[in-house]
């Protein structure tokens, strides 16, 4: 495969979900109407959690510019787990990946992304 190369600008659209660990801002910017990058960023700075989602999306920009469908990719990232899932009315986020990639779906199904309830509920599991 060969990457394709960076432009010097792109047009793109900001998601801002939320998961169990907080907010998500997820960009998607497009070449030739295409999706071509995605850049992730925790609604706070520092920790694991705010490397590995700027991983992912690093990983999912590659992934675009060596061009994988986004729909493959998103099937790989749906339904990971982690300790803080976030329940509301659409269902529950399994983890910072899961919140991802349903951002991503409803991008490509062309749906708006719905926003969770003001009364949502975080699923605290116990410590074994």
């Amino acid at each position: 495969m060969r990457k394709i190369p960076r432009p010097r600008a792109v047009e793109g659209l900001t998601y801002q979900v939320l998961c169990g660990c907080g907010k998500i801002y997820v960009t998607v910017n497009f070449l030739d109407k295409k999706p071509f990058e995605v850049f992730i960023r925790m609604g706070h700075s520092g920790g694991c959690n705010y490397a590995q989602t700027e991983a992912i999306g690093r990983l999912i920009s590659l992934a675009l510019r060596c061009g994988v469908p986004l729909e493959e990719i998103t099937k790989q990232l749906k339904n990971i787990r982690c300790p803080k899932p976030l329940i509301h009315r659409d269902g529950t986020i399994t983890s910072c990946a899961d919140a991802i990639a349903r951002t991503l779906e409803h991008f490509i199904k062309g749906a708006p992304v719905k926003e969770p309830d003001e009364g949502q509920a975080r699923l605290e599991t116990a410590p074994d």
